[in-house]
């Protein structure tokens, strides 16, 4: 049976029932479905997985601009500042656990506004400047556009975690058209990965209940990550014969809800920072920081190397 036949008899047996297959761009309601019973949660999952599949693309444009990046800088010989990159997608049943968990309906289109990071990608660097270039380099496209940036490098959260973390909304192009897709994109380091890794089996491990002593160990990692990372970017700039002497860090301000082309400014000369501008999926902000998904968030600036 083909899968619109499926949906038919389904539709027949069920007259009140929403038909799950329709273009991917369109909502879906899955909250009157019983989790309870397995062919309701099996409809569910179908349904989230076609709401994922420009999700999906949206990670291999992503990916695709990052390994041409690779392959220019390969063929040219120039420097490349990017290690190795990996991504993940939000599997339907995570998907489902958080909207349970935020008492939000099991709507698509709140789902979309509700979770900011069902696309990921991680871009892993060697050194600190190599974060920032990444970032300009990947920004630069005008057909990215910047939503959020939160800097976990300039602001660590107090766990010691540090990573750029950025929500960039990409064009899929479908059969029905462009979709406007966000993808969370995090830069980091080598050693902040390293650490990163190590806290996450950490907190699985002792399921969030970590004993004081490991926190505290994770606390001294990390500000030694953070001497290791400042170390080898010294080591760095000595073997490029200095180039980079001289340079100082400067504030760009966030350019949230806008292409990337348009943050070229007069605005964002040094020294200069211009009230950061939010769009629509930019949160509010509070004193400290929280993971990326969360509701609320402070706003810490960008830096670049000037």
């Amino acid at each position: 049976m083909t899968e619109i036949e499926t949906e038919s008899a389904r539709s027949a047996t069920n007259p009140g029932a929403t038909p799950l297959l329709r273009p991917l761009t369109g909502p879906i309601d899955l909250s009157q479905i019983d989790l309870d019973m397995n062919e309701g949660l099996r409809e569910v999952r179908e349904g989230l997985t076609r709401f994922l599949m420009p999700y999906k693309f949206a990670i291999d444009e992503v990916m695709t601009k990052l390994n041409i990046l690779q392959e220019e800088f390969t063929q040219t010989g120039e420097y490349n500042p990017i290690e190795h990159v990996s991504s993940r997608l939000k599997d339907p049943d995570s998907i489902i656990e958080k909207m349970r968990r935020r008492g939000v309906p099991l709507q698509t289109d709140q789902v979309r506004e509700t979770i900011t990071d069902i696309a990921g990608v991680r871009v892993v660097c060697a050194f600190i400047s190599d974060v920032y270039r990444v970032f300009e380099l990947l920004t630069a496209h005008n057909d990215v556009t910047i939503y959020q940036v939160k800097d976990y490098i300039e602001h660590p959260k107090p766990n010691g975690y540090r990573s750029l973390h950025l929500l960039l909304e990409v064009p899929v192009f479908l059969s029905s058209g462009p979709v406007q897709t966000i993808v969370e994109v995090q830069i980091r380091t080598i050693a902040m990965d390293f650490w990163a890794s190590l806290e996450h089996k950490i907190y699985y491990k002792y399921d969030t209940e970590v004993p004081a002593h490991l926190l505290q160990g994770l606390s001294d990692a990390a500000e030694q990550a953070g001497q290791l990372d400042a170390t080898m970017e010294g080591l760095h700039i000595a073997i490029r014969g200095g180039q980079n002497a001289g340079r100082s860090v400067v504030a760009v301000p966030e350019r949230t809800g806008q292409h990337a082309a348009d943050r070229a400014s007069a605005h964002d000369a040094p020294g200069q920072d211009a009230p950061a501008q939010q769009g629509k999926h930019a949160a509010p902000t509070t004193t400290e920081p929280i993971p990326l998904s969360e509701e609320q968030d402070r706003n810490p600036v960008v830096r670049r190397i000037a």
